[in-house]
């Protein structure tokens, strides 16, 4: 099993199987819109900009598991996101990464790293391999375009 066998629903309700970004390395990432890493949504977007024309897929997932941080509707989620953002990266409809109502997604990455792996607040990152395997994590303290992440995306991209 891979993450591409995984599916999600974009933001405005269609469905969005990972399958699609077979051969693209993926940034996974929970966002909530009133957390203290918020700002990284700015990040996230330069480096949509930066790699996605070389084919990297940045995804932003909503979750509200965490302080309550993401009460939103997804419509308001995505005009939060575009207006105090300028998001043009895919966001998800609002999904669960804890218990027992967690995303299959999010249950992958225990099953394929451990419980301790699972996000322990918002903006926890995960790169998907190209392959659809789980290449490594990152904490919420971890900025999106800090050397870490990027040289794992470069790697990614080949």
């Amino acid at each position: 099993m891979s993450a591409h066998d995984h599916s999600f629903r974009t933001i405005d309700g269609k469905e969005l199987p990972l399958a699609s970004f077979a051969g693209k390395p993926v940034l996974v990432v929970n966002v909530a819109s009133y957390c203290g890493f918020t700002p990284q949504y700015s990040d996230l977007q330069r480096l949509h900009e930066s790699h996605g024309p070389r084919g990297l897929v940045v995804l932003g997932v909503p979750c509200n598991d965490f302080g309550a941080q993401e009460p939103r509707a997804e419509g308001e989620i995505a005009k939060f996101c575009d207006s105090m953002y300028g998001v043009r990266f895919p966001l998800t409809a609002k999904v669960s990464t804890q218990g027992v109502g967690a995303h299959p997604f999010y249950r992958w990455i225990a099953s394929q790293a451990g419980e301790g792996a699972l996000p322990k607040w918002n903006f926890h990152k995960y790169l998907i391999g190209p392959d659809g395997a789980l290449v490594e994590g990152w904490p919420s303290r971890v900025r999106p375009a800090g050397r870490e992440i990027v040289d794992a995306v470069e790697a990614a991209l080949g």
